[in-house]
């Protein structure tokens, strides 16, 4: 994963830095690129240690078009629980401790990240156990999933994204219109967060499959690896649907940035030698039946995990 570590280093050298809406701070860049071959290994990052099982059950969650956190939540998977949580605590329902700006208080008052792991325990297990509370609290609204899979047309009806392009790439292979988009102006106000991963293409070259991601906003310690290896996976999926090999996954970032209060972290990570990629497997069948013990990881190993605070 040297692609990853440059992509650090490049950051540290050059980086400027910025305010943002979380209230931490940034030091990034505008506009940067890394290509990996698939088949050289999966590129899950081995200097720190990445969770391959919630990237599997997040990228199946979006495939299912699924916009609901009890599906993750049920599988031990909290990538998303912020957003939702935010959205509850700032219901008129609500009526538990002041949490506002709950996440830049957590990472700086103890006390305080005491009162939130309570509240969002507490949180979980409700959308975990009652399906009414999880329809109106879990929802996200219409991000990626809907996106991918249900994109509303004016006429009321819906385009498969997903679908579309795999019928594309079966039927034209070398059409350059392969592409799957989740930025939607006129719904990204209703999104618990906007599309950060916006918009992916699809290239065939002979029997090899490969994508190239625009990604508009990146979280490059925390959010990054784990984009890496969806979308990584993803060529392998829908290579797999189509009859054909993985190729390359091509990752462009617009701004691409590192949170001031991941910096040591960053260092420690780029101080640690990497170690061989692992490879997957995929169950025989089709990408839509899968379950997260369908895809397999063979000999990955890492070093041990950093911890980092997420930036809400």
């Amino acid at each position: 994963m040297k692609q990853y570590h440059e992509l650090c280093e490049y950051i540290l050298k050059n980086g400027e830095r910025r305010e943002d809406r979380t209230g931490v701070g940034t030091i990034g860049v505008f506009g940067y690129q890394m290509r990996f071959n698939l088949a050289e290994g999966f590129p899950l990052l081995t200097t720190k240690h990445t969770s391959f099982k919630l990237i599997v059950s997040e990228l199946l969650w979006f495939l299912h078009g699924d916009t609901n956190i009890q599906t993750l939540v049920r599988q031990n998977n909290n990538i998303w629980n912020e957003w939702a949580f935010e959205q509850w605590i700032s219901s008129e329902e609500y009526n538990g401790p002041n949490m506002t700006d709950f996440g830049l208080r957590a990472s700086k008052d103890p006390d305080f990240k005491i009162l939130y792991d309570r509240e969002m325990k507490a949180f979980i297990e409700r959308i975990k156990t009652d399906d009414d509370f999880a329809k109106k609290y879990g929802e996200l609204g219409p991000v990626y999933g809907r996106q991918w899979r249900s994109w509303e047309t004016k006429d009321g009806g819906s385009v498969d994204q997903i679908q579309t392009v795999i019928e594309s790439i079966k039927n034209s292979p070398h059409s350059r219109r392969h592409i799957v988009t989740a930025w939607n102006p006129a719904e990204v106000d209703e999104m618990a967060l906007p599309p950060c991963h916006s918009f992916m293409q699809f290239y065939v070259q002979g029997n090899k499959l490969s994508c190239q991601l625009y990604q508009r906003s990146a979280d490059v310690f925390l959010g990054v690896p784990f984009n890496i290896a969806s979308y990584a996976l993803l060529v392998h999926l829908i290579a797999k649907e189509t009859g054909l090999e993985a190729g390359d996954f091509v990752h462009t970032f617009g701004d691409a940035h590192l949170y001031s209060n991941h910096l040591d972290q960053v260092n420690e990570l780029l101080a640690r030698e990497p170690k061989p990629l692992p490879t997957i497997t995929l169950r025989d069948i089709s990408i839509f039946d899968m379950k997260t013990d369908d895809i397999q990881l063979i000999g990955y190993e890492s070093h041990p995990r950093i911890h980092a605070e997420i930036a809400v």
